[in-house]
């Protein structure tokens, strides 16, 4: 099937975020669409999908104009869109969302669930997943989540998959195995857009590439014939120098700023370490290892057993997170439209929520005081919105992440967990992010960094946990953080070693 999309423009009130866009990919076509957050990629992607309509310019599908007037002219033409942020009920079971608005009806005019089942699980046996079709999807795993999303645009004779940053809950085997799906559908003739922010991941399953800037198509070409540099260059319309982020490293071991003791819950096990103020930690590990719950039980989101101390004073287990938050403890969360916003509230509303349950002891809330904390956010962090009482979904993905930050930064908690804190972040983003956790580091505060990306835990980290089966398996000093080294502790590869010994 070849989709052209031609002279595209779409403005919502006086914003113009599409201006002339031409997109163009054809049958067995792996695309890959990238640019900053907010360059217009989703709203490139919606239109085609059917969820908005282009002020200006056509689609043709196979030469013929075509008018998507919704998702659901979309699909008939075999088109799906598998979006960042799940749309799945959580209240459902996995089979009835895979078909949600599509049921297999019986003559009698019920249900046929046995045959969705077995279409589902024909469906995950093709993608070499094990998932029970009939659990409840809240009973899933982030990861599980992701695949039943990309299961679901399986299911159906599709033609055309739009993937917008399938891989941010998936562990490496899980990427693997993503790629090898792809690849197989890509034979049968089935095209793929692919957005990501992670390079790699581009230059390895895609073709073909697409760069938006600022809602236009500034390049367009082959991904061998650029390199990750290039591509950058193209996205942010500046050379991004790799900085050497190494120079804070803290040696400083004054101040304990959180001490955790012999912590166990859903998971993990015996776990210890101090941070110092002023000092990165990383801790990493790969799916299943428990870096999850671990992150959740710093935050009081998880029980546990054990020793948590901020300061000094214990952290009594079963105290309420709001207990955690007062006591200086603040969570930068990972899958940010699940855990980190709250949808139907402001932009206003989402960054003084921090402050107003930790500091704010009035009675009344003052209009002034909450416009002060987001004009001063806004600043330090360039937060780039026009009208902070619009919806916080209103902001792209990476302004989102910047007010989380806001709400935790005016807490100012002296301890900052950061779970993924550059999760489907544009590469201009990520680098204000890190010098942002190195900013707070110098100022004395105590970073944990929960990450399972390599490069990320290089330029900041002083040091390195890597958890293995729940149980920390190593760590790091700073000379010894290699990917190799960690890649090796991560799979257990030193046990296994001793084991055959």
């Amino acid at each position: 099937m070849l989709v052209e999309m031609k002279k595209i423009v779409k403005e919502f009130g006086p914003v113009r975020a599409l201006d002339n866009v031409d997109f163009k990919v054809d049958t067995g076509d792996i695309v890959g669409l990238v640019g900053e957050n907010g360059a217009g990629k989703s709203t490139l992607m919606n239109i085609l999908a059917g969820t908005y309509s282009a002020t200006r310019g056509e689609i043709f599908i196979n030469g013929i104009k075509v008018n998507i007037a919704n998702i659901r002219v979309a699909n008939q033409y075999g088109i799906r869109f598998i979006h960042q942020e799940l749309n799945l009920c959580n209240d459902l079971r996995v089979f009835e969302n895979m078909f949600l608005a599509e049921e297999i009806i019986t003559k009698f005019g019920l249900l046929n669930k046995k045959d969705m089942i077995r279409r589902c699980d024909n469906v995950f046996e093709r993608m070499n997943v094990h998932i029970d079709s009939t659990a409840l999807m809240r009973d899933l795993q982030a990861a599980e989540k992701q695949l039943v999303e990309i299961g679901k645009a399986l299911l159906f004779e599709c033609e055309l998959i739009i993937m917008d940053e399938p891989t941010t809950a998936l562990s490496t085997n899980e990427i693997i195995n993503l790629f090898n799906i792809i690849r197989q559908f890509q034979r049968e003739g089935v095209s793929f857009i692919y957005i990501s922010h992670k390079m790699p991941e581009l230059f390895q399953i895609c073709e073909k590439y697409y760069v938006l800037r600022d809602g236009k198509l500034v390049s367009k070409g082959e991904f061998k014939d650029i390199d990750e540099d290039d591509l950058t260059e193209m996205m942010i319309g500046r050379y991004l120098i790799d900085e050497d982020f190494s120079k804070h490293i803290n040696n400083s071991r004054e101040e304990v700023g959180i001490s955790v003791k012999n912590l166990n819950g859903k998971g993990f096990y015996n776990i210890s370490f101090d941070v110092y103020k002023g000092e990165i930690l990383a801790i990493t590990g790969l799916q299943g290892s428990g870096r999850e719950s671990l992150v959740d039980a710093l935050f009081g989101e998880e029980a546990f057993v054990g020793t948590i101390e901020v300061n000094g004073k214990p952290i009594r287990s079963g105290s309420r997170i709001r207990s955690f938050m007062k006591r200086g403890i603040a969570l930068v969360p990972r899958m940010r439209k699940e855990r980190g916003i709250h949808n139907d509230l402001s932009i206003y509303d989402n960054l003084n929520m921090g402050y107003l349950n930790t500091k704010f002891k009035r009675l009344l809330i003052s209009n002034k005081g909450v416009h002060k904390r987001y004009t001063r956010q806004k600043k330090a962090l360039d937060i780039r919105s026009t009208n902070p009482q619009n919806a916080i979904t209103s902001l792209s993905g990476g302004n989102q992440q910047k007010v989380i930050l806001g709400r935790w930064l005016e807490t100012d908690a002296d301890v900052l967990l950061f779970d993924n804190p550059t999760q489907g972040i544009d590469v201009g983003t990520k680098f204000e992010i890190y010098h942002l956790i190195l900013k707070l580091a110098e100022q004395g505060k105590s970073i944990i960094v929960f990450s399972a990306e390599f490069p990320e835990i290089y330029k900041i980290a002083d040091s390195c946990i890597v958890l293995y089966k729940g149980n920390i398996n190593a760590v790091l000093d700073r000379e010894e953080l290699t990917e190799k080294n960690i890649m090796y502790y991560s799979t257990g590869a030193n046990m296994e070693g001793e084991k055959n010994a």
